[in-house]
């Protein structure tokens, strides 16, 4: 599996983006699939993820972001997205998308197989 994350940008304070994370393969349905951020001198964190059979309710927050960011997956187009709204500076990281074997959302960076290169996110105060 490969991904392409896109959607990264500078926004002010209080704005909102949304990122998509294409993937190849005729697999995209059978993974779970997750975002996660890095901030300069900081570790790689988990944002959101969302499970294999996405009806609504499989879907994981960091609590630093619940009620703010939403992520959801098309399997027609094999593409996940972030939409991220009332963003703050705090949010500023680059944001890789991820994908993993399995049934489960992970918060753990490396318990995904597959990253996309990364895309730069930047909030402004």
């Amino acid at each position: 599996v490969q991904l392409q994350a896109s959607g990264g940008g500078l926004v002010q304070a209080g704005g909102s983006l949304r990122l998509s994370c294409a993937a190849s393969g005729r697999t995209f349905s059978s993974y779970v699939m997750g975002w996660f951020r890095q901030a300069p001198g900081k570790e790689r964190e988990f944002v959101a993820g969302i499970g294999v059979n996405w009806s609504g309710g499989n879907e994981y927050y960091a609590d630093s972001v619940k009620g703010r960011f939403t992520i959801s997956r098309d399997n027609g187009k094999n593409t996940v997205y972030l939409q991220m709204n009332s963003l703050k500076p705090e949010d500023t990281a680059v944001y890789y998308c991820a994908a993993r074997r399995g049934q489960t959302v992970q918060v753990v960076p490396s318990t995904y197989d597959y990253w996309g290169q990364g895309t730069q996110v930047t909030v402004s105060s």
